[in-house]
């Protein structure tokens, strides 16, 4: 008989680890056996079937989740031109600057936001914090839409829950899809919006099962594992 931790021991309802749930149920479990005093984190970690060594089987996307991830991120947005400062202001963007706001994080190393959004002709401008925000993968790209000439769009996107995801050095991709507070329903729709722009980001040159296994978990919670 396999012994589980005290914290497992501890839970008030019991599931079965190596029992495979529908989404629906296992968010609902997710939920029961979150542990911690503050609203936790519902996370989703799914098993690739990928060689991450290969460049042409990396997976990269972005998703807009329905209901967002619980947290409000600060955008800043990296504009030249004054109507790009107001449209970026009108969309709610939480720091805009130029060359000037570039050359403050380059003294500083400090960024008073969670997301950096820049148009086409700031690029070149902004090599100079790329080992600033480039290690906190906050570097604006094109592969996640945030190197854009459509500034009230992409702005008012990420405010609304936009997000983007990446397989790690093993082959999995993990992703925040709200808070323990939300509803089962709009965990639920988050997940599958989650899972759906997971499966439209397959590489071509991923042969085989693309999806492996799925688990979600709260933050320190046991992982619930799901089928799919």
């Amino acid at each position: 008989m396999p012994k589980h931790s005290k914290r497992f021991n501890e839970l008030k309802v019991s599931f079965d680890p190596k029992a495979l749930y529908p989404a629906e149920e296992a968010l609902e479990l997710v939920r029961q056996t979150s542990t911690t005093s503050f609203d936790s984190s519902v996370e989703v970690h799914v098993r690739l079937g990928i060689d991450p060594k290969k460049s042409d089987q990396q997976v990269r996307a972005t998703v807009t989740l329905p209901h967002g991830t619980g947290k409000t991120k600060k955008v800043a947005v990296f504009v030249s031109a004054e109507a790009q400062e107001k449209e970026a202001k009108a969309a709610g963007a939480d720091l805009i600057g130029d060359e000037e706001l570039i050359a403050k994080i380059a003294q500083t190393s400090k960024c008073d936001f969670d997301i950096a959004v820049a148009t086409p002709e700031m690029m070149p401008k902004m090599a100079k914090i790329a080992k600033v925000l480039g290690p906190r993968g906050m570097m604006p790209s094109p592969k996640n839409d945030t190197v854009t000439t459509n500034i009230k769009k992409t702005v008012e996107e990420l405010r609304r829950g936009k997000v983007a995801f990446k397989n790690d050095d093993t082959g999995n991709v993990h992703q925040i899809i709200g808070k323990g507070s939300f509803t089962k329903e709009q965990l639920l729709e988050n997940y599958s919006a989650f899972m759906e722009a997971l499966r439209r980001a397959k590489p071509p040159a991923a042969k085989g099962t693309f999806i492996a296994g799925v688990s979600v978990c709260s933050t320190m919670g046991p992982g619930i594992r799901v089928s799919f």
